[in-house]
């Protein structure tokens, strides 16, 4: 156990070395990283939102308003198939989570359901089924059709929203221009949201909580939204939305969508050229700059509805047409405004709208006060460690601190190299892995001292005790580690910051406790040979 070869000890050195160099990077600022030399490591580690202060959301996806949006296109679909093959019906809509719809003719109700029913995609079964299955369920009674979406579809198409709106979110945030971000899904539904070092929460709050979503409608002109109001009736095919300004002026809108926003390549903030007011200048895809040709060359001289998120931005009069491809956005909006809508339509529109549950903002003197207590607490416990094994165990363990700073050492310098998120309860798992990080060197002597008492030779002892403790060292670190493990898997958030730097520490324990200082007590011993043993 004691007999290491030239280049065992070469190889645990470069290790030692590495976690060094590593971790150096942490004690300097972060602008004089930008000035180390090529090759050299300039990673540190990332301080999490309650060491650095930040803002925090966990957001819901509304699956009911996806599940809503898929049974109103289905409403459409089944309008077009039943006017095609020419069926007539009466009450086409939906009601509750069915859309139903009346066919006139019994004698054309299997023809009806044959055409919905073909209208239905495969989807994965639900559960641990890979059985595809249909994705609409098409039941009657009578003349009356009812549509019901299955539960694998719902179940599909909650994956799928859940994550396209992740994403969208991550997009969103990225083009902040913000560090770090942590953006990932708790639960069925759930989205959360860690932003550290950002100043301004209650923007982050109106990117990521509006939805997005942008069509271009035309404006009906045969008949006035104030009177269509006051009348209580609106004509069929169009609906009254508001003006986003201020005033927010009755615009009676057609409900066919001309254009989408998902035919957007590109969105940047900019300016009038006339006017120098704020816009928003786009661009469609090929599709959508044919589609937007087609539209304002047959409808010259007709307002053209621009509609987000249910409001109309603007409603400008289509004066020639555009086949360019390009557009600008106009709606008296403020520098920030306009490039807050421009992240918005470059990052897409998100598939349901979010939710907030919580938000938190943790002010960066908070943070600062917990770094500070963190770095306290750490010192303390890293001191203390030191005196009592100084104490104890005197040379030996004197030999048992050097290990433990490396220890701390290839912590700091595997966390900077994973870029990994250091938390306050991060900092608690390093505190402890201090603490525990001696149990082996413990175990290791008090095995020497116990052998020495046998009349056993010093390097007999030594050797016994290096041996017969691995055991024990092993069985109590890997029952550490799984714990680490299951709180990683089943936690979240702190929890999981906490169980990286338990499980790191774990497993640079044993090879600090056991290898490196194994390492140290062969060199010496292979220099002094000392008879006798003072432990």
């Amino acid at each position: 156990m004691l007999h290491f070869e030239r280049w065992k000890i070469i190889l645990v050195a470069l290790v030692c070395f590495a976690g060094f160099a590593y971790s150096a990077p942490n004690f300097f600022p972060k602008d004089s990283l930008a000035d180390m030399p090529a090759g050299l490591p300039d990673k540190q580690v990332n301080l999490g939102l309650d060491l650095r202060g930040g803002s925090y959301l966990l957001l819901e996806v509304d699956i009911d308003a996806v599940m809503k949006d898929r049974l109103q296109s289905l409403v459409g679909d089944i309008r077009k198939a039943l006017r095609d093959e020419g069926i007539r019906y009466t009450g086409l809509g939906v009601k509750g989570d069915v859309a139903t719809v009346r066919v006139t003719d019994a004698a054309q109700l299997d023809t009806a359901m044959q055409q919905i029913r073909d209208l239905s995609t495969l989807v994965n079964g639900g559960g641990f089924s890979t059985t595809p299955t249909r994705d609409i369920e098409v039941s009657n009674q009578g003349n009356l059709i009812s549509v019901a979406v299955t539960d694998a579809a719902r179940l599909s198409r909650q994956r799928s929203a859940m994550q396209q709106s992740i994403e969208i979110v991550r997009r969103r945030i990225d083009a902040l221009g913000t560090t770090e971000p942590v953006i990932q899904q708790q639960g069925a539904d759930r989205i959360l949201v860690q932003v550290p070092g950002l100043k301004d929460p209650e923007n982050l709050k109106n990117l990521v909580d509006q939805t997005a979503k942008l069509t271009f409608r035309l404006v009906n002109n045969s008949a006035n939204a104030q009177q269509a109001m006051q009348a209580g009736s609106v004509p069929a095919g169009s609906e009254i939305l508001y003006m986003q300004d201020n005033d927010q002026q009755p615009v009676l809108v057609e409900r066919q969508v001309m254009v989408g926003g998902d035919h957007l390549t590109d969105a940047q903030p900019g300016f009038d050229s006339r006017t120098g007011e704020p816009v928003v200048n786009f661009q469609f895809d090929s599709t959508g700059s044919r589609l937007f040709g087609d539209v304002t060359r047959n409808n010259v001289n007709r307002p053209f509805a621009i509609v987000l998120d249910g409001k109309v931005i603007s409603a400008p009069v289509i004066r020639e047409p555009i086949t360019g491809g390009q557009g600008q956005i106009s709606g008296n909006f403020t520098v920030a405004e306009a490039n807050n809508l421009a992240i918005l339509l470059r990052a897409g529109a998100l598939p349901a709208p979010l939710d907030i549950l919580e938000e938190r903002t943790v002010g960066p003197s908070l943070g600062a006060d917990s770094v500070a207590a963190g770095e306290i607490a750490s010192l303390i416990g890293f001191a203390a460690v030191i005196v009592f094994m100084a104490l104890i165990y005197g040379f030996f363990g004197v030999l048992a601190n050097v290990a433990l700073i490396i220890n701390v050492a290839l912590i700091m310098g595997v966390l900077s190299l994973l870029q990994a998120t250091l938390t306050l309860p991060g900092i608690a798992g390093i505190v402890l892995t201090i603490g525990m990080a001696v149990d082996a060197n413990v175990l290791i002597y008090e095995r020497i001292r116990e052998e020495l008492k046998a009349g056993k030779s010093v390097i007999a002892a030594l050797e016994a005790g290096y041996s017969r403790a691995l055991s024990t060292i092993l069985d109590a670190n890997i029952t550490t580690l799984i714990a680490a493990i299951v709180l990683f898997q089943l936690g979240s958030g702190p929890v999981r910051g906490f169980a990286v730097t338990l499980a790191i520490g774990v497993v640079t324990s044993v090879f600090t406790a056991f290898t490196v200082n194994r390492v140290f007590v062969a060199t010496w011993y292979q220099r002094r040979r000392p008879k006798t043993l003072n432990l």
